[in-house]
């Protein structure tokens, strides 16, 4: 009597083996395997017999480094409380979840090497996938050794993927998660402008990342559409935290600088400066208007309740650990 044999692969069965087998898709055997998705008793019948008939589930655990097993997901952020980019690691997380992935968390501390080396660390480790959250650093270094890591990466069978930042240049295997930066930009200094507003301290970001960069751009482009002219002189670049806000602002008053607004690059910087606003005794928004940037809960606890451009960056992290699943299971 013959019997037949597992597909050869260096001895080993496949997803696509177990799929073909089947006569089902690849998505459909995962959802199976992961046991998160309603799934037909038939359907579950026909595959869990493929898999015990290949010894799928043996050969996967065998090799979990290479990407079977439970896949890992690396999510790499400038700082773990920074609340904006902890609510897409959030997402990230919570959709690794449902699948029965496993989430890694990584801190940059604000530094393009320390990123670089942790992208370089996950890919030897055989993560499924590297989420980078936040900016990127805007020089041809940084970005030539990411375009080169994201080919590493994918060459084993992982994947990059960048939420919150441009895509990178050129033919390179990376997915990107973003949303429209400069548009939100332009909406708060038009909504200052709007109300009359000429003279508007801006405090953007590092001058080096490219969130402040597209940041900067749209306040500028508002300000052109309004015909009003935009002094280079009131930009006041730093990290996007509290005591930034507050140390720009209160600098600013010392030297003299005359605004009736401050147009923050961040919620969280925005709150720095409204406390220096209040510490040299001027009102808000009787004497100085804020805006804000990303809409996280510390925007509606101020007060007042702080205008600000939304962004979904919880949806956004969900969407990134969908990419990547689907990538592994056949799909768009």
């Amino acid at each position: 009597m013959s019997q037949r044999k597992a597909p050869s692969d260096a001895g080993r069965a496949t997803i696509r083996d177990v799929a073909e087998r089947a006569g089902v898709s690849v998505a459909s055997v995962s959802r199976v395997l992961s046991g998160n998705y309603p799934v037909s008793d038939e359907l579950r019948r026909r595959v869990m017999k493929v898999v015990r008939d290949l010894d799928y589930v043996t050969n996967a655990h065998a090799r979990s480094l290479a990407g079977g097993g439970t896949p890992t997901v690396a999510i790499l952020i400038n700082n773990i409380v920074g609340a904006a980019f902890a609510h897409v690691a959030k997402g990230v997380e919570g959709a690794a979840t449902l699948r029965g992935w496993l989430s890694l968390v990584g801190t940059t501390g604000d530094d393009p090497e320390r990123e670089l080396a942790l992208v370089n660390m996950m890919r030897q480790q055989g993560v499924a996938a590297v989420v980078l959250l936040g900016g990127a650093y805007d020089y041809d270094e940084y970005q030539l050794r990411m375009a080169r890591f994201a080919r590493s990466l994918d060459a084993a069978g992982s994947h990059l993927v960048l939420v919150g930042r441009p895509p990178l240049e050129g033919d390179v295997p990376a997915t990107t998660v973003d949303y429209d930066n400069e548009s939100g930009a332009y909406a708060m200094a038009s909504h200052l402008l709007s109300a009359g507003h000429r003279k508007v301290l801006v405090l953007p970001g590092h001058s080096e990342l490219t969130t402040a960069q597209s940041r900067l751009t749209g306040a500028r482009r508002a300000f052109e559409a309004y015909g009003v002219p935009f002094d280079p002189g009131m930009v006041r670049h730093g990290p996007y935290d509290y005591e930034h806000g507050y140390e720009a602002v209160e600098t600013s008053l010392r030297e003299g600088a005359d605004f009736t607004a401050v147009l923050a690059g961040t919620d969280v910087v925005a709150a720095g400066a409204m406390q220096a606003l209040r510490a040299a005794g001027l009102r808000v928004p009787e004497d100085v208007s804020i805006v804000g940037y990303d809409d996280i809960p510390l925007a509606s606890q101020l007060t007042p309740q702080l205008t600000t451009v939304h962004v979904p960056y919880e949806e956004m992290g969900r969407v990134a650990l969908r990419a990547v699943a689907d990538r592994r299971e056949g799909g768009p």
